[in-house]
């Protein structure tokens, strides 16, 4: 029998993380995941981003004689790309101010909500499938002293338990492909308060290519994702009372990274020149959508 403490105690536990199949085994991967890409370049200054970066590379890093200064320089510049593109979401987020509320769905190891609490000095929660990821971050934001102003939950993005309208903005950073998008962005819709911004930057695939290709399926296969086609990212942001403001191809700014990257021996992970070709033949992009929550 159930008393009412009991009930009102069950009412106030967040909800389970993974609700499915796919879901658990997408939480078993990444709390499995130790891929030297994403750590050895966030060891650099503590700051860990689950994603890939934009702008141009300095080259030069290539031409070092001394191996083990090289594999350091290139580690380097690769996390100086992953980095901008972090800052680059951040920029369109605000503005914010430190009493508001940020949601990064999708966190991984938490740089993001890091790169949001250390330019606005706002509030951030994460919120990531893999407990292992969020006990990572915690530790991280403890280790930081922001620990009181930026937390990680391990639970569903489509389902935070967080209050309604109590978020000023919120982000996805290349995890949009693990969800149904109506689901998410119904999420995304409750939690922002009106007026309040949504950004996301994704990889999608290309509607006016057809069908998705070759190498997109290649890279759903190697993240055991689902990368929806572009067309429907608007689509799914109008059904829920997001309204698209700005929008950015990356594509062309990403294919640096990917070009140095596959030249970084000790960080190769073999889904390199996919992402190359698939970029490059046009049946793949790199967008940047911002939208305000009507």
């Amino acid at each position: 029998m159930t008393t009412t403490a009991d009930a009102t105690t069950a009412s106030l536990q967040p909800p389970s993380a993974a609700d499915s199949t796919y879901q658990t085994r997408v939480a078993d991967y990444w709390n499995a995941e130790e891929n030297p890409v994403n750590l050895e370049l966030g060891k650099i200054d503590d700051l860990y981003h689950h994603h890939y970066g934009v702008g141009d590379a300095d080259w030069s890093v290539l031409d070092e004689s001394d191996p083990g200064l090289r594999r350091e320089r290139v580690t380097t510049e690769l996390h100086r790309l992953e980095h901008a593109q972090a800052e680059l979401l951040a920029t369109h987020l605000g503005p914010l101010a430190p009493a508001d509320r940020v949601f990064d769905a999708g966190c991984g190891r938490g740089g993001g909500s890091v790169v949001a609490n250390l330019r606005y000095g706002c509030r951030a929660d994460g919120v990531t499938l893999s407990a292992k990821q969020a006990d990572f971050a915690n530790e991280q934001a403890r280790q930081r002293g922001i620990d009181g102003k930026v937390r990680y939950h391990c639970r569903n993005m489509l389902d935070t338990g967080f209050p309604s309208d109590a978020f000023a903005a919120s982000w996805n950073n290349e995890s949009t492909m693990y969800v149904e998008l109506d689901l998410l962005f119904a999420e995304h819709a409750r939690l922002l308060r009106r007026g309040g911004r949504y950004v996301v930057i994704t990889g999608c695939y290309n509607d006016t290519y057809g069908r998705a290709s070759r190498e997109v399926s290649l890279i759903n296969a190697h993240y055991i994702c689902d990368i929806h086609p572009r067309s429907e990212y608007f689509r799914a942001m109008a059904r829920n009372r997001l309204v698209p403001v700005h929008v950015q191809d990356l594509t062309e700014a990403t294919i640096p990274y990917w070009e140095l990257r596959k030249r970084a021996d000790h960080l190769v992970t073999g889904i390199e020149d996919t992402f190359l070709t698939a970029y490059k033949n046009g049946s793949f992009q790199y967008l940047l959508i911002v939208a305000d929550r009507v």
